[in-house]
């Protein structure tokens, strides 16, 4: 099992949890030596009685070996929750740090990753204690079933040859139930990805009407779903009435052979008794239906969860220097997409502290470019580097300190819109958080807030052009060689945008500007623009230089200026509530 990428999650899961395992072991062999011990001392017990010899010895080991069984069921009952929930706590933290690392490069969608950690990691982490709690009862029932060979070898006899069917009967359960739980997982993960898009648009879903159509594409795999669950269901229906009859067949041709052994004084009553006791233990080799179906649903989550573990994350590179400058140039980058060559062979020069505005059609790989800088993308072929040093060769602490990332759509993580600013850099002052947002011109709305600053982002309601601010404020608030805003204006009006850019100038006058845009505004106020088309940087220069192309103007002739109501009266707003405040 290890070989697999499932089997490797596992052992990785026993290395981890050995000790409380080792405990469990110990806990589960002394309730099961307790258990093997029950037999043969209730038999004395019992022949004591009966022979009228003395009875205190007997009663007394009988008396130990319950309180000793009592003692290791508790134990085990507590070290079993105590290590699965261990287990579950590591590989879900290991889980999500891997989906973290991979980040923009993770194939998983959402609703398949939430998947993953909430369901498949408890059950992956339940298997160890399971095969150990598992191990230790066959190994109890094998030593119960030479026990009952002892007592009486006929009893055994019969046991041992009706025990291979029941054993046939298991493997193939193990073996169905395992596929069919693969199949429910990987249903349910795709219902719950299709779950999580649908919410992601429900206000387009709203707009245009199509309630009915959403909800029955996201139910779609219901039925696969049903199949799935109906199969697992008809694996334990089978299995259970099959078992079912064959144990207690089994006791009873057990039995009715241990009978004629007692009457013909083969055996004594008090034997008799340890016959029962050793067939019910003994038969623990047979009763593993919740065993193998637990076994069966892990082995399942472990699979999945491998799947995701199996995915390299990034690695950073020796060098924890900084880059001399934040000059940046792409030497003949390939970058590939389903086969495809977005970026073909691409060279690009960008001096140190200089701003470029990045422009291209619609789906030229303007974000793919801009985020090579950063590693949020490595090239297929040839090489980025900051300052004349290989980003790979950067340490990832190094390279983040070195580069700093504006979004369109940025993602607000923190407690509070002080944190959300401040992320990933939380020894930030107040004071700095604050110019870095006045400079973005967010300083108005937050401190329109009832919290300011220390409103929670999920209670701050904001339009897109605000979020915009706040994650401009979050880049600006970091010191960098090289900022890289990837349309991160386009949801502001032209007055807000006009006054952000200019602050971004005055601000990162000294850094190296990457801006993807879509105005021409935008890109007339860069030192210099490169132009993207067909994966090659077409041209480089200023701005008023290009606008002699047409091609070129093409480029913005569609572009949208958005000055409808929603971000201008919210700036309107703003300008208000400030100076009733």
């Amino acid at each position: 099992m290890p070989a697999t990428p499932g089997g490797r999650l596992l052992a990785a899961t026993a290395v981890r949890l050995r000790t409380r395992l080792v405990l469990l072991a110990v806990a589960l062999g002394i309730q099961v030596g307790a258990g093997l011990a029950l037999p043969v001392l209730l038999a004395r017990a019992v022949d004591a009685v009966l022979r009228h010899g003395d009875t205190l010895g007997p009663v007394a080991a009988l008396a130990a070996a319950l309180a000793a069984g009592a003692i290791g069921e508790t134990a085990m009952l507590q070290l079993s929750v105590s290590t699965g929930a261990h287990g579950t706590a590591w590989i879900r933290m290991r889980t999500v740090r891997r989906l973290l690392g991979l980040g923009p490069r993770s194939p998983f969608p959402a609703g398949e990753a939430v998947t993953q950690v909430v369901q498949a990691a408890p059950q992956a982490a339940n298997l160890p204690a399971q095969a150990v709690e598992s191990a230790v009862s066959t190994v109890g029932s094998a030593v119960a079933l030479v026990a009952l060979w002892t007592v009486d070898w006929r009893a055994g006899l019969v046991f041992t040859l009706l025990f291979p069917l029941t054993a046939l009967v298991a493997r193939r359960f193990i073996t169905e139930a395992g596929d069919a739980e693969a199949r429910y997982l990987a249903a349910q993960t795709g219902m719950a990805t299709l779950l999580v898009n649908a919410l992601a648009g429900a206000r387009t879903i709203r707009a245009v009407g199509t309630l009915a159509v959403e909800t029955e594409r996201v139910v779609a795999p219901l039925p696969e779903l049903s199949a799935a669950g109906h199969a697992i269901w008809r694996i334990q229906r089978d299995v259970v009435w099959k078992i079912g009859l064959l144990m207690p067949l089994t006791q009873v041709l057990v039995l009715a052979t241990a009978g004629p052994d007692l009457v013909a004084g083969r055996i004594s009553p008090g034997s008799l008794l340890a016959v029962t006791g050793y067939l019910t233990l003994a038969s623990g080799l047979l009763d593993q239906v919740d065993v193998f179906l637990g076994l069966a649903s892990a082995r399942a989550g472990a699979s999945r969860l491998g799947e995701i573990l199996d995915r390299p994350v990034i690695e950073g590179g020796p060098l924890r220097t900084p880059p001399p400058s934040g000059a940046l140039s792409l030497r003949g980058v390939t970058v590939r997409r389903s086969g495809t060559a977005v970026l073909d062979r691409l060279d690009l020069d960008i001096p140190d502290g200089k701003s470029v505005a990045l422009v291209g059609a619609t789906g030229s790989g303007k974000s793919l470019l801009a985020a090579l800088p950063g590693r949020l993308a490595d090239p297929d072929q040839g090489e980025v580097l900051l300052g004349g040093v290989p980003v790979a060769d950067l340490a990832l602490h190094t390279l983040h300190g070195a580069v700093a990332y504006a979004f369109e759509r940025p993602a607000l993580a923190g407690g509070t819109l002080h944190e959300a600013i401040a992320f990933g850099r939380p020894d930030l002052p107040r004071r700095t958080v604050e110019d870095a947002a006045r400079a973005a011109q967010a300083d108005h709305f937050v401190r329109c807030l009832p919290d300011g600053y220390d409103t929670p982002p999920g209670l701050a309601p904001m339009s897109g052009g605000q979020l915009q601010r706040i994650g401009l404020a979050r880049a600006l608030a970091r010191p960098a060689l090289l900022h890289v805003l990837d349309d991160a204006t386009s949801g502001l009006d032209t007055a807000t945008e006009t006054l952000v850019s200019e602050a971004v100038t005055e601000r990162l006058g000294g850094s190296t500007r990457l801006i993807v845009t879509h105005r021409p505004g935008t890109a007339a106020r860069c030192d210099l623009v490169a132009w993207l088309h067909n994966g090659r940087i077409r041209a480089l220069g200023p701005h008023v230089a290009l606008w002699a192309d047409p091609a070129y103007r093409a480029l913005f002739a569609h572009a949208d200026e958005p000055t409808g109501p929603t971000d201008d009266d919210l700036h309107g707003k703003e300008q208000r509530c400030t100076a009733d405040r």
